[in-house]
């Protein structure tokens, strides 16, 4: 049977559920088409002369056109392709309804994580997932992914430059991408990055200027005269301390007033935390006591974490319905056809995420 589609090779038309049953989308390249079509007016109606005032054949006509409006799409679309649907199917292998596969770079590309980052909720769930591509998935995305990748690290870059939003979280991320790219330009060698070695370089140097802005950032005093954080009771604060689960959160707010720096070092409170990220067993193995032969649990924390993996809390994650094989943001949605949707759907991490597109 025929696709029914523009194009016998196109996979057919997109569709989307409504109430009203199932109604067919309108393509999403039609703002680049229009553009096009207004773009080939203006280059259509230009007469191109040389430095002798000879007019150009018309073959060179069509070719500077094309010329022109490649380099035109190229200069516009900066930002990620905009997809209708905010989700995607994952296939890792071909079945009579579809062929081929689903890549880490077509994911990432159709996920909108481009608007994701904007969500405080949803900020450092990207960050991290980027995070785990530069230090071993870089080179799997395609050049497409690829520009897409660098694009996003610039719109984070700038929002954490202007809100002045956990600098630390993105320092982590340029310096493992930094050091990445490094040993595969020099170590590795060009064969294995998509694109002239030069654009390699040329985002090598954009990631340390990018670095150096962030060390030179400084944070802007605000001007309250309402009720600020010291004023709060002992109690309140001690609570605050509580609701973290990052060591390096904890000494941060400590450095805020004395009051905090007694407060986040108090024994109880790293107890706790290292009996909400590692087990017993994991205790045993790395005791540290302090002079007065008494468990130095703050210690004990960032010893564990060098050898094991600390429990990640994200405000919003992309969750993975097991009926229909889909990855989505769960406010967004998807077009579930299960009896109960909500039982299908699971909660993704960021390494689960990359785990979902090796093969």
């Amino acid at each position: 049977m025929p696709f029914l589609g523009q194009d016998w090779r196109s996979p057919g038309w997109r569709w989307i559920k409504t109430e009203d049953g199932w109604k067919r989308c309108e393509p999403c390249s039609s703002e680049f088409e229009d553009e096009n079509n207004q773009l080939n007016n203006n280059i259509g109606h230009a007469v191109i002369l040389n430095n002798d005032e000879d007019i150009y054949s018309a073959e060179d006509c069509e070719f500077a056109s094309k010329k022109r409006k490649k380099d035109h799409f190229r200069n516009t679309a900066k930002s990620q392709c905009f997809y209708r649907e905010k989700w995607i199917y994952v296939h890792k292998e071909s079945t009579k309804e579809r062929h081929g596969y689903c890549t880490l770079g077509e994911a990432f590309n159709r996920l909108d994580f481009s608007s994701a980052i904007q969500d405080i909720r949803r900020f450092n769930y990207v960050v991290k997932l980027l995070q785990l591509i530069a230090k071993s998935q870089l080179t799997s995305l395609s050049g497409a992914a690829q520009k897409n990748y660098f694009n996003i690290l610039d719109k984070i870059v700038r929002k954490v430059l202007e809100d002045q939003y956990n600098p630390r979280l993105i320092k982590d991320l340029l310096q493992d991408l930094s050091s990445t790219l490094c040993s595969l330009i020099r170590g590795v060698g060009k064969s294995v990055l998509v694109g002239n070695i030069n654009i390699w370089i040329c985002r090598l140097e954009t990631i340390l200027l990018w670095q150096q802005q962030l060390s030179n950032l400084q944070m802007t005093k605000q001007v309250n005269n309402g009720l600020t954080l010291s004023d709060l009771p002992l109690h309140m604060l001690n609570n605050i301390l509580y609701r973290f689960s990052d060591g390096w959160d904890i000494i941060t707010l400590g450095q805020v007033t004395p009051t905090l720096y007694m407060l986040s070092e108090d024994r109880q409170l790293w107890k706790k935390l290292c009996q909400y990220h590692f087990t017993e067993k994991q205790f045993c193995r790395h005791l540290i006591l302090s002079e007065k032969g008494l468990i130095d649990w703050k210690l004990m924390y960032f010893a564990l974490k060098k050898y094991y993996p600390i429990k990640e809390q994200y405000g919003d994650t992309l969750h993975f319905c097991r009926h229909c094989s889909i990855l989505f943001w769960k406010d967004t949605g998807h077009p579930c056809t299960a009896s109960d949707p909500d039982s299908c759907f699971m909660p993704v991490s960021p390494q689960h995420f990359i785990d979902l597109f090796k093969f």
